[in-house]
């Protein structure tokens, strides 16, 4: 399997950084879709936020990543204090998160919690896996924020649940692992069972986008709240 992810090659990204915010100290952004947050090992895998935002803020740093298929808001420190600050607030659990996401099939539940620990699984690598022995704690809140229907290009409707997610942990992949948990995995997810109804072609991209974003800023000690709409 490790064979495999070291030969993936990210296909190419054209669409540009949302600059939302900057000053001296840190940078806000909107991430687009299919966007690595980090340079990958393989050299083809150069282009990412950090690749891109350097050349704009040298010596900025990434606080937290997105999934490669994640869009949505990130926060860059633009130097090693202003990143060890935001860090903290980020371990802490200060910083509030919430993602919209398009779930396959409809919801029963308005809200609820999942509460599933995640551990990594070599043998499954690069998937994680819920496991109550070796796993992390990982738990996150949803709430339903519409049921719909969308039509397929042979006719078949698809039922979808818009929902707000929440993680109040940060585990790798917890959001997407979860939704399989609960019985509907986001909508484009390839991992965790969100592909479209066999027969018919793949969504053009992960459902789930950062949303909003609030924490603390290290130096003004400004509550910043950050909002951006998604395109779905």
């Amino acid at each position: 399997m490790s064979t495999i992810l070291d030969t993936f090659i990210a296909p190419l990204c054209h669409d540009e950084i949302e600059l939302l915010y900057q000053d001296d100290h840190l940078v806000l952004i909107n991430k687009p879709a299919g966007l690595l947050s980090l340079s990958g090992k393989n050299p083809q895998n150069l282009d990412s936020v950090h690749h891109r935002l350097v050349k704009l803020f040298p010596g900025c740093t990434l606080v937290h990543r997105l999934d490669f298929g994640t869009s949505g808001l990130m926060v860059v420190a633009r130097n090693k204090a202003i990143n060890a600050a935001l860090c903290q607030q980020f371990s802490q659990r200060t910083v509030n998160k919430v993602y919209s996401a398009l779930l396959c099939g409809h919801l029963d539940e308005d809200e609820g919690v999942i509460d599933a620990a995640i551990a990594k699984d070599p043998a499954l690598f690069p998937l994680m896996s819920i496991c109550s022995i070796h796993g992390k704690p990982a738990r996150s809140r949803y709430q339903a924020v519409e049921r719909f229907y969308r039509e397929l290009e042979d006719g078949t409707l698809l039922p979808l649940t818009r929902v707000q997610l929440t993680p109040e942990t940060g585990r790798t992949h917890q959001l997407r692992i979860h939704c399989q948990q609960l019985g509907h995995p986001i909508l484009g997810c390839d991992l965790y069972g969100g592909l479209l109804l066999p027969g018919t072609e793949r969504t053009p991209r992960l459902m789930l986008h950062a949303s909003e974003l609030d924490f603390v800023h290290p130096v003004s000690g400004e509550l910043i709240e950050a909002r951006s709409t998604c395109s779905f």
